[in-house]
């Protein structure tokens, strides 16, 4: 098979943290990769999470064109119901499509937003599924009984797991980080061990798989994996812990060298994170900001969050339906729909059917005087404001889906996510530093044609599409937003196979009548108790 390339999504993954790492020896294979090809920082969407961010490699398209701004977002603009998205709302054609298109096959692994299943020529696997909905989820039809056949794999194991994954948040008592740990690393090489059977039987021009343990393991374990914040004098139970951490890495270095092996000297290899990490050390109450200067007012009976019960394992969540009912409307001009969009909505006259909110004509004027009010909030000694940035709608989602963003979206000091809870304070420190999102991913490329020992600067999250289609020795659709950074191959290669621009997508095609994206509600609460679980949804 010809122009085979693998790409391989370390969800989370950082040079921050992998740096440290390979010059300690626990990752040699990855550090020897790299020196023998390409690495550069893949800035990420604003704001960096998971399923915009994939989207985004996915199709080499905007959140603002691609329509996936968050995990929730409302039905319409004027709709008070939120809704989870799915494939469905994915409103540009993805990679997967327009390899078929070509005639190319594809394996896709773990990756989000891929249900209801589009079948393509090839296999599917996708993430963020429940146990109970993981079988109807692979494609094709007999692919989840033919890996439940090898040794040590068990796919619902594999499946999303809302329990463990709230523990990442809501942290859990020391003795059970150990185990923690170790399933997040089984789960991981069950994944792995299914990528290996299908590289040997079912190979593919196209073959992606997401590892995510990454994501999961700095969200809990920071502390104990970021240099910057592992004390110089451990106890004896927090070396022991950052000891399992670094297995996990040892491992991930392991699974890496065998799917380079098993792919060839001739295939291209591309390693790409939907984003990177970095500390955080305060939360700032959005919600309450709004209601103590007076844009927002809380319908009777919403519980109070402090900073006694911030931290409980309270496994409720305010999404979506029952969001409808924290908020006064008729008194609310503007609030925050949930903690990893960091984002405000403006509420308009007449919109979602509020008898309240801004007039149409006084929209521009009032979006100014909260940007205003948001910059200028100083809540300690330090007198620097909490919100650093704050990009209008049409400064970072302009495109067709535009019209579904939030109004205004919060960059804040220390990188971090607001709440959306109602609380009796506004802003508060936290008890210990905790790991977030970083804009600043990592990209990382080797083999046939790959410039060797480069270091690149930049790279955009949504030059990978381009990259990939490259590789595969594809045109690259005229309306895809990213480009081939021709830098990163070599002079030779790029003259021998010069950039080939292409025919535009196509736009998605519907979804067979018998499809239907309705989960259960067992479902749907298991992916909202893994989203408070991650802090994206308080």
């Amino acid at each position: 098979m010809e122009n085979r390339t693998i790409w391989l999504g370390l969800d989370g993954g950082t040079f921050s943290i992998l740096d440290p790492l390979m010059e300690e020896g626990v990752m040699p294979f990855l550090k020897q990769f790299i020196a023998s090809g390409t690495r550069g920082r893949l800035v990420s969407v604003i704001p960096p999470i998971t399923q915009p961010a994939w989207t985004s490699m996915m199709t080499g398209r905007s959140p603002g064109n691609h329509g996936i701004f968050d995990f929730f977002r409302f039905e319409s603009p004027n709709s008070r119901y939120v809704r989870f998205l799915n494939s469905r709302n994915i409103a540009c054609e993805t990679i997967w499509s327009i390899l078929n298109r070509q005639g190319l096959k594809a394996t896709s692994l773990n990756f989000p937003v891929m249900t209801p299943i589009r079948p393509i020529n090839g296999f599917i696997v996708p993430g963020w599924v429940p146990e109970r909905h993981i079988r109807r989820g692979c494609y094709p039809r007999d692919l989840y009984d033919r890996l439940n056949e090898i040794d040590g794999v068990s796919v619902k194991e594999m499946a999303m797991d809302p329990v463990a994954d709230r523990m990442a948040l809501t942290g859990i008592p020391k003795n059970d980080y150990q185990g923690w740990i170790e399933e997040h690393t089984r789960k991981e090489e069950q994944w792995f061990k299914s990528l290996c059977y299908l590289m040997k039987e079912e190979p593919c021009h196209l073959t992606a798989i997401l590892f995510d343990g990454m994501d999961k393991l700095q969200h809990l374990c920071w502390r104990f994996i970021s240099p910057e914040h592992f004390p110089k004098n451990p106890s004896s139970w927090e070396q022991e812990i950052r000891n399992i951490c670094l297995n996990y890495y040892r491992k991930l270095d392991d699974f890496i060298a065998e799917i380079v092996a098993i792919a060839g000297s001739e295939a291209n290899i591309f390693m790409a994170s939907d984003h990177g990490f970095s500390t955080s050390v305060e939360i700032f109450y959005l919600n309450t900001w709004l209601q103590q200067n007076g844009y927002l007012k809380w319908a009777k009976d919403v519980e109070v969050a402090s900073a006694d019960n911030i931290d409980s394992q309270d496994p409720r969540i305010i999404l979506p339906r029952n969001y409808v009912n924290t908020l006064d409307w008729h008194q609310t001009t503007a609030h925050g729909l949930t903690a990893s969009s960091n984002a405000v909505h403006i509420s308009v006259s007449g919109q979602r059917g509020e008898e309240g909110g801004v007039p149409l004509e006084d929209y521009e004027r009032f979006r100014q005087e909260l940007i205003n009010a948001l910059l200028q909030f100083t809540p300690d000694e330090t007198g620097k404001p909490v919100v650093t940035k704050v990009w209008k709608r049409e400064e970072i989602f302009a495109g067709s889906q535009m019209y579904l963003a939030p109004d205004l979206t919060l960059g804040l000091r220390d990188e971090g996510f607001i709440s959306t809870l109602r609380s009796n304070i506004v802003y508060m420190k936290r008890p210990e530093p905790v790991g977030t999102h970083h804009r600043d991913g990592i990209f990382i490329a080797g083999g046939p044609g790959i410039d060797k020992g480069l270091s690149v600067d930049e790279f955009s999250i949504l030059d990978v599409t381009s990259i990939l289609l490259y590789s595969l020795g594809l045109p690259i659709p005229e309306d895809l937003e990213g480009r081939v950074p021709t830098e990163i191959f070599e002079k030779d290669f790029i003259q021998t196979h010069p950039v080939c621009i292409g025919e535009a997508t196509l736009p998605p095609e519907e979804f067979p009548q018998e499809q239907t994206d309705e989960m259960d509600a067992k479902g749907k609460a298991a992916i909202l108790r893994r989203l408070k679980a991650l802090g994206y949804v308080d």
